[in-house]
């Protein structure tokens, strides 16, 4: 393999080319090592570089020997253990628990390489074959969502924190870049890194400042206790408001010390102008593409964090709750970075975030105070009156980006929450009439999930009238463009308090008002870090604690998902 130092070493020789005898940290990951900004164990290699230590990165090593593990030797520092850029089990298994064949992540497409629970298995395989080695250092989402006990749908149980089933020393919770500095530093200057924000660990003694949880045991007894355990749980991840959690398991506790400051837009710059070629490794090219990069190669991330607090989703918990986001010029920079690239055609895959209309905007009250307690900017019901949309400013950007000479198309391919086009009512319409003119190819991606309102109060999804009013602008504003552009509808079936019944509903909804077929919907899957996952597993409403329908067999889920997405003739009107 011809030696390209423009990637951080993965193999013995490249280290030896750059004159080192040993890396200071070494990451290991569920994913092929993909030098990409939205890959987060590069993200991290390219950091940690970026502050002047020696970084290795192991993509997808062999579990059954020490032939990927021991290639780089030991590190210096520590271990960085990720699963990867999606939840290992998540990645392997779909809703209903059957085997995925592909892997995106994976040289090839086949899912071969990563192992159920990587976080773990990694974890082990390094104490297997390193015996007083480097602290190992868990991070990104796997981990991330499992830090505090947390139920588990692959076994149907309530597991540990990870801490205790991976045997690791440390755990970098959420985005996590202020920790990361702080504690290699830390562990470069001898010191002791148990105040640095942002990390957990196993301790023998509680912390008595910090909010108590109920203990592990006291969960797996009385289900309350684990709403009432995830309740501070997700209270408490706002670096301004929140405080440490400490929980009792087995003896010893989990200690999660607050959450570490958010990067600033200056610094958000600087991470997102790191040296990232956006290739596959040499090292991993001969067993094929990884198909990722179709989209993510040129793609740019305009902002982290999302306030939109889907009960089925975690970016809340793991990207956090406010809304960070880069400059103009550092996202018209990447752009015009793209036209030196050979193989770019002049189209932009994706421009946005985990939601793409929340790009420069916050709330200020929040910024000044953290996430408020028990109060969401948004729900299924209202918005917030401190949150106050303005798409004008991602208008602007999005501007700029079709300005950059060599570019013909940025599409916004990211989620957009439809409900904040309606409340914008200065730069709302204007912001649609962008995405309409300039940002869509052929299709609009929307996510209603379902329409009956006690589905979507359980969600936290906004009314259907909100989707209906949406409808009507953008089906008005294609016909004044004279184009026919369509939307497709992200829709969830067998979601805790859904029934056959409001699955019918959904599909006569969507043949009458929506005047479509949906031709896809997914089956509700619990993961970590969700209240979805709170309701599947306790059958209760976390806010009332009244019993609640959660369907579980893995048959009558099917056939909530075929009841919407079978077939059924009818008239599409263009010009209504």
């Amino acid at each position: 393999m011809k030696i390209d130092k423009r990637f951080l070493p993965t193999t013995r020789e490249e280290m030896e080319a750059r004159g080192w005898e040993q890396c200071d940290v070494i990451l290991i990951s569920g994913d092929a090592y993909i030098d990409s900004p939205f890959i987060g164990v590069a993200v991290v290699g390219r950091m940690l570089e970026s502050w002047g230590y020696r970084v290795g990165i192991i993509g997808q090593p062999d579990v059954e020997s020490d032939q990927d593990v021991s290639r780089l030797g030991e590190p210096r520092l520590f271990w960085g253990v990720s699963g990867g850029s999606i939840d290992s089990m998540v990645a392997n298994y779909t809703a209903t628990k059957k085997f995925r064949n592909s892997d995106d992540y994976t040289p090839g497409g086949k899912n071969n390489k990563r192992p159920d629970r990587a976080v773990l298995v990694y974890s082990n395989l390094i104490r297997r074959y390193f015996k007083n080695t480097a602290p190992i250092v868990l991070g990104g989402i796997e981990a991330s969502l499992r830090r505090v006990t947390h139920y588990d749908y692959w076994t149907n149980k309530l597991r540990k924190p990870i801490l205790f089933d991976s045997k690791a020393d440390i755990l970098v919770y959420g985005m996590g870049e202020m920790a990361l500095q702080q504690l290699t530093k830390a562990l470069d200057e001898g010191r002791d890194w148990r105040d640095v924000r942002g990390l957990c660990y196993v301790s023998r003694e509680p912390v008595a400042e910090y909010h108590q949880l109920p203990s592990h045991e006291t969960c797996l007894k009385e289900k309350e206790k684990y709403i009432d355990l995830f309740d501070l749980f997700y209270d408490n991840n706002d670096p301004i408001a929140a405080k440490g959690l400490c929980e009792g398991v087995d003896g010893r506790y989990l200690i999660q010390n607050p959450p570490c400051d958010y990067l600033n837009e200056a610094e958000m710059d600087a991470v997102s102008a790191l040296p990232y070629t956006r290739e596959l490794h040499p090292y991993h090219r001969p067993e094929g593409p990884v198909k990722c990069l179709e989209t993510i190669k040129f793609s740019i991330m305009t902002h982290q964090g999302c306030w939109g607090e889907c009960n089925f989703c975690a970016i809340g918990v793991h990207q956090g709750r406010t809304i960070r986001t880069r400059s103009e010029a550092s996202i018209v920079n990447e752009a015009k970075a793209f036209t030196k690239y050979k193989d770019f055609k002049g189209i932009i895959s994706d421009l946005g975030g985990p939601t793409a209309n929340m790009y420069g905007y916050e709330c200020n009250k929040k910024l000044k105070l953290g996430t408020c307690d028990h109060q969401r900017c948004v729900d299924s019901r209202h918005l917030c009156s401190s949150m106050k949309p303005d798409h004008n400013r991602v208008i602007n950007m999005m501007r700029q980006v079709r300005d950059v000479p060599g570019i013909r198309k940025a599409f916004v391919a990211s989620g957009i929450r439809y409900d904040l086009i309606n409340e914008d009512t200065r730069h709302g319409y204007d912001y649609l009439k962008e995405l309409v003119n300039h940002h869509i190819s052929g299709q609009m991606k929307v996510a209603p999930e379902h329409t009956e309102q006690h589905v979507l109060d359980l969600m936290g999804k906004p009314g259907k009238q909100t989707l209906i009013d949406f409808k009507k602008l953008y089906d008005r504003l294609n016909r004044e463009a004279g184009k026919q552009q369509f939307l497709t509808y992200y829709l969830i079936a067998a979601h805790p308090g859904c029934t056959e019944k409001d699955m019918h509903e959904l599909k006569r909804f969507t043949q009458q008002e929506l005047k479509m077929n949906p031709e896809q919907a997914q089956v509700f899957t619990p993961t970590p870090g969700t209240y979805s996952s709170v309701m599947y597993y306790t059958e209760l409403d976390p806010v009332t604690r009244k019993k609640i329908f959660v369907e579980k067999d893995p048959r009558r889920k099917e056939k909530q998902k075929e009841i919407v997405v079978k077939k059924q003739t009818f008239r599409r009107d263009f010009a209504s």
